[in-house]
């Protein structure tokens, strides 16, 4: 069974990627609100790149053995893969922040976090033989929730602490 094809990376890959897409999203669009500052911004992504990254691995790995029926191989598949995918993918929120003025990389930005999370929504329907519509629109409507809240809690920590 090649690592790919374990259950283990199947999981890291949807949870890395989904959490790595969610969380920079949100922090994108709160620190937008809140500072207006690439510098912020761009800080706040390498951030989440690295630290969260490493620990949504170590809460997936921890999850992982938490299952008296998982492998090591499972485990282990599990964390390198939710490490990987996460870094990968919020990294490259990045390249939206360095190329283009603030407003249209944070819109940029969300878009890119959208097409990422209906693509996943799409395999995940697929799988489930069940509608891609529905599917898709709910994980939207739930990414769409974290950036409007995200913004809105930027707002109130810029007014109340600027």
């Amino acid at each position: 069974m090649g690592f790919f094809n374990n259950d283990g990376a199947r999981t890291g890959l949807f949870f890395g990627a989904t959490s790595g897409v969610i969380t920079t999203i949100g922090l994108i669009a709160g620190l937008h609100a809140g500072t207006r500052s690439v510098t912020a911004v761009l800080g706040g992504i390498f951030v989440i790149a690295v630290a969260d990254a490493l620990s949504d691995a170590l809460g997936i790995h921890l999850a992982e053995e938490a299952d008296p029926n998982a492998t090591q191989h499972h485990i282990w598949a599990a964390t390198v893969t939710t490490f990987l995918t996460k870094f990968v993918f919020a990294i490259s929120f990045a390249i939206p922040v360095l190329l283009l003025p603030l407003w249209p990389a944070v819109v940029a930005s969300v878009a890119w976090g959208i097409l990422v999370i209906a693509v996943l929504s799409y395999f995940i329907a697929r799988a489930q033989e069940a509608s891609p519509v529905a599917i898709i629109a709910e994980h939207v409507a739930i990414a769409m929730v974290v950036v409007v809240a995200s913004h809105f809690i930027g707002v109130w920590v810029n007014a109340a602490f600027a």
